[in-house]
């Protein structure tokens, strides 16, 4: 039995088939999807309702998996739904003051997160500075993890599966064994 929920957060525009956190949902049978009323125009009170309520329902303490504009939503949640979170892999935040459709997102939390975690951002992600990104890990007391050239950290930039994330959550989670239920496509057999 697993010791955490694991929620995953979409971003803007939700997380497609084949990107990493539809994978890994699809993967973890204990693993529950954050689903929004409206992907496309983005409302930061709608967003953080779904989140927390996910987050309140859930059986265990909670491991949250987000990307993009989802890392904002998970920083913008109150104490009550925060108390129940053991963890955060926040990979790829989003800067909702560079674009006027997230800018109900702004200004962006900047107390440390009552929680480990973890934010991922890449050296080239159109959509948040990795300086900015670094400013966001300072301020909520999290750890930093600086991929080069990666992109958004999404399909378009060549991630689908990505071990590596999968890794800093089983890092988050303190758990190994879920991760081998279905084996990783695509992996090399010894000869």
């Amino acid at each position: 039995m697993s010791l955490s929920s694991i929620i995953i957060v979409p971003g803007w525009r939700d997380s497609g088939p084949g990107h990493w956190q539809s994978l890994w949902a699809e993967r973890m049978p204990h693993a529950r999807r954050v689903v929004q009323d409206d992907w496309l125009t983005p409302a930061r009170a709608a967003w953080v309702g779904q989140l927390e309520k996910a987050v309140l329902a859930a059986p265990r303490p909670v491991v949250i998996v987000a990307h993009s504009l989802g890392c904002i939503a998970t920083v913008h949640m109150g104490p009550e739904a925060a108390a129940r979170v053991q963890g955060a892999l926040l990979v790829a935040p989003a800067d909702p003051e560079r674009r006027a459709i997230l800018s109900d997102f702004a200004p962006v939390p900047h107390a440390a997160l009552p929680y480990r975690s973890i934010v991922v951002a890449s050296s080239n992600d159109p959509y948040c500075p990795i300086r900015l990104a670094g400013a966001y890990a300072r301020a909520w007391g999290s750890e930093f993890v600086r991929l080069q050239q990666a992109g958004h950290i999404n399909i378009e930039s060549g991630h689908g599966d990505w071990p590596l994330g999968l890794a800093l959550l089983q890092s988050l989670t303190g758990e190994g064994t879920w991760a081998a239920q279905a084996p990783l496509p695509h992996q090399a057999q010894p000869a």
